[in-house]
């Protein structure tokens, strides 16, 4: 006979997507994950948020906030892709006292101090481009970025295709209020979270398998778990990840 599923978890699993991105991203996740409650939220100058703006991570973290309290859930677990990830460990950070676990999918925990100017005029010149031209041809660019490196070219005119929708101009406003030039380094509070804290990196996407590799060695209970894919695990690997999402939630059961 069948093992019978998994009974439903009573931390509902908040997934936050990356920039450009909106809730139908998570679909093919969410739909191998029926015993499971999830609820993908929109980010600020995003699908139906496109119109709600933020200013910086602290303003960022109040709208999460906000949301999480309109939901109602008292207890949760949050997991975050690329800018997703970034907003969801900065309020990790904060510790609320309603989060039961964490899950980074190719999300940075932040630079040092010296390296944040660079990054800073880096991300505000793609805020321009965003915020002044044509959205299709940024997009042809976006993706033709060393991290994206894996996509071949009809892939790449896919994703291009399914971001045309968003507005550029909200979408530089989200870039500038939330560079990775204007995020602390929380890789200190990474070493001494409290709460179990797993990351999810694809083999093929270099930069970011190289900083799990490196953020599990200098934070030991992280849990990092590589795949064979790339940037984006949830949408070329869904079935993947469903299967570790599974596992981090039995790592982070709450326990009575």
């Amino acid at each position: 006979m069948p093992a019978p599923p998994p009974k439903p978890d009573e931390a509902p699993i908040v997934l936050l997507h990356g920039l450009l991105g909106d809730r139908r991203d998570w679909r093919a996740l969410i739909e191998r994950l029926p015993e499971q409650e999830c609820i993908a939220l929109e980010l600020p100058g995003h699908g139906a948020n496109r119109h709600r703006q933020v200013d910086s991570f602290d303003e960022a973290e109040r709208w999460f906030t906000e949301a999480l309290a309109a939901l109602g859930v008292p207890r949760y677990r949050l997991l975050g892709y690329s800018l997703g990830g970034r907003l969801a460990l900065y309020h990790a950070s904060q510790r609320p006292p309603g989060l039961v676990s964490l899950l980074l999918e190719s999300a940075h925990p932040g630079l040092p101090v010296d390296e944040r100017a660079a990054r800073l005029s880096h991300d505000m010149a793609w805020a321009g481009r965003f915020g002044g031209e044509p959205l299709e041809a940024v997009l042809e660019d976006w993706y033709r970025q060393p991290v994206f490196a894996d996509l071949d070219a009809a892939t790449r005119r896919r994703h291009v295709a399914r971001r045309l929708d968003n507005d550029g101009p909200a979408v530089a406003a989200m870039l500038r209020a939330t560079s990775l030039g204007r995020q602390p380094d929380l890789v200190a509070w990474l070493s001494d979270a409290g709460l179990p804290v797993w990351y999810l990196s694809g083999r093929r996407d270099a930069k970011f398998h190289g900083l799990a590799c490196r953020l599990a060695q200098r934070c030991h209970h992280v849990r990092h778990v590589a795949l064979d894919g790339g940037h984006n695990l949830h949408a070329t690997r869904p079935g993947n990840v469903a299967e570790a999402v599974r596992a981090w939630c039995r790592d982070g059961s709450p326990q009575e």
